[in-house]
């Protein structure tokens, strides 16, 4: 791990847990935290196995459609079913997603050897140092479920960012641009034309937002979408495989990171003019496209980023890896 992401890591756990011993303005929390997970997912998904399947553009365009019959569903089991009861089974549901999320996060460069279970057509396989993890995994996720305590529910939620980021892989900056405006338009519609994102977002007690604690007791919590820090977050991943394909020193990664910051800040800013709560993807998608575009006409790369995908990569890789096997 190279000094800037090890100070990135820091940075962001004493972010994570400073508000219970100081202060913190919960606007410059939601901003720096956002950013730093970003960071963070980013130089991870550098370092990680390439997933053997990539978005495709077909999955981009559907995407939206899905997350709104999702969204919808979710908003009518809470207008129709006891609130308590759904809230319970979601918190069983990520108790277990939170062990595995914190068990893949965690610090694990001991134990490396690998463990397979094989169980007919189903093989999970996992490392000795994931299990370890697993074991105060298991005793955080209690106390989450137990306490709900906005800690554990951050440490969850960040958990499952930083892993959404390092895992998942849109395959072009064409499939990542269709599924950013999709999902604008998506935000825009269910937070400014419908009560329903709202109204699941304070409904839904489960770990898919962060919590920043505020000084207003009328409103004593801050929240972002785990969303708005993940899908902006692969597409700012993207650029920075990219340059590393090039073998050049962040040279895009800079530019859309820039503009993920830029639309953080002007999301904060909005909010609070207009003391209303706001589809950050509204000001996030056209920061971090428009900057990662103006840097890229202005180096002359258009064609060059237009045609990376990595799922072409990764199969010539694949390819390449047989060839030597059987020179061998």
């Amino acid at each position: 791990m190279k000094n800037h992401e090890r100070v990135a890591n820091l940075a962001l756990a004493g972010l994570t847990v400073a508000p219970l011993v100081v202060k913190v303005d919960p606007n410059l929390n939601v901003i720096l935290t956002a950013c730093l997970t970003v960071y963070v997912g980013c130089y991870r998904s550098v370092k990680a196995t390439p997933p053997s399947e990539t978005m495709s553009n077909e999955h981009a365009m559907r995407f939206p459609l899905v997350g709104s019959a999702m969204l919808l569903s979710l908003f009518l089991l809470f207008k129709f079913v006891s609130k308590d009861l759904v809230n319970a089974v979601l918190t069983c549901y990520f108790f277990v997603l939170g062990i595995v999320a914190l068990s893949y996060v965690l610090p694990s460069d001991f134990c490396q050897s690998t463990l397979t279970l094989t169980k007919e057509s189903l093989e999970v396989e996992f490392t000795r140092s994931q299990i370890i993890a697993g074991i105060p995994g298991t005793f955080f996720c209690a106390w989450y479920a137990s306490q709900k305590h906005w800690l554990a529910n951050n440490v969850l939620g960040l958990a499952f960012c930083v892993q959404g980021i390092e895992m998942l892989s849109l395959g072009s900056f064409k499939t990542g641009a269709i599924l950013l405006c999709g999902l604008f338009v998506y935000d825009i519609f269910w937070v400014f034309f419908t009560p329903v994102m709202v109204s699941v977002a304070k409904s839904f007690d489960a770990p898919i937002k962060l919590l920043f604690p505020t000084a207003d007791s009328a409103r004593p919590f801050s929240m972002l979408g785990l969303g708005d820090i993940v899908i902006p977050g692969i597409f700012v991943a993207l650029a920075l495989r990219f340059d590393v394909s090039r073998g050049k020193k962040s040279q895009y990664f800079n530019s859309a990171f820039l503009g993920y910051a830029v639309g953080v800040v002007l999301t904060i800013i909005v909010m609070n003019w207009f003391q209303a709560a706001q589809p950050a993807l509204l000001y996030i998608v056209p920061a971090v496209i428009g900057f990662l575009a103006v840097h890229c006409i202005w180096n002359g790369d258009v064609k060059q980023l237009l045609a990376f995908d990595e799922s072409k990569t990764a199969t010539s890789e694949d390819d390449d890896a047989t060839s030597s096997k059987k020179v061998e």
